[in-house]
């Protein structure tokens, strides 16, 4: 880091070595992912005075890298009674801070995930007695369906032509449509 770790106790906490030690080990790993950081600030929050059962720990970090940005996680869940052990926050919050590193890593490198758009296609052939018809796909192939893959009671308003979308599966015969979509 181009900046030194910072560290406070903030709300009355008085520093503890042992915590120090350990926020340091976590910084160490963050470096370890990203040899990039420029700086990281983490304030470790609770109540000042004699702890009580029930009180809980709140950790800020804010982490700055030229090509990720700033990463701010708050680790203070309501009601997380792991979080009375200022150990377990500290860790939650640095596995949440690695998480969006690489989160953002990924999108500035371009690999994230794309879903591709379902296939469409037009009603060919209906049979309403039979409960079942035909779409022609944009590709031109048939793709049989039967009534009860059309979502929301959709079979009933279907007629030749309709614009639908739908999930390809294999069938016994041949493809056919096991979720329809109208339009």
């Amino acid at each position: 880091m181009q900046i030194p770790l910072q560290i406070t106790f903030e709300g009355g906490l008085t520093a503890s070595e042992a915590l120090q030690r350990r926020i340091e080990r976590e910084a160490a790993k963050l470096e370890r992912l990203n040899d990039r950081i420029t700086s990281c600030r983490v304030a470790v929050i609770g109540r000042p005075g004699k702890r009580r059962h029930g009180d809980l720990y709140a950790v800020r970090l804010q982490i700055t890298t030229p090509s990720e940005g700033e990463v701010v996680v708050d680790r203070n869940p309501p009601a997380d009674h792991a979080h009375e052990d200022a150990f377990v926050t500290v860790r939650d919050a640095f596995a949440a801070a690695r998480r969006r590193l690489l989160d953002r890593r990924r999108r500035v490198q371009g690999k994230v995930k794309v879903h591709e758009p379902p296939p469409q296609g037009r009603v060919a052939r209906l049979f309403p007695d039979e409960g079942y018809g035909f779409i022609e796909a944009a590709d031109g192939r048939e793709i049989y369906f039967h009534r009860n893959a059309v979502l929301n009671g959709g079979f009933a308003r279907m007629e030749p032509g309709v614009e639908v979308r739908f999930a390809e599966a294999e069938g016994v015969k041949g493809p056919q449509a096991s979720t329809v979509h109208v339009h």
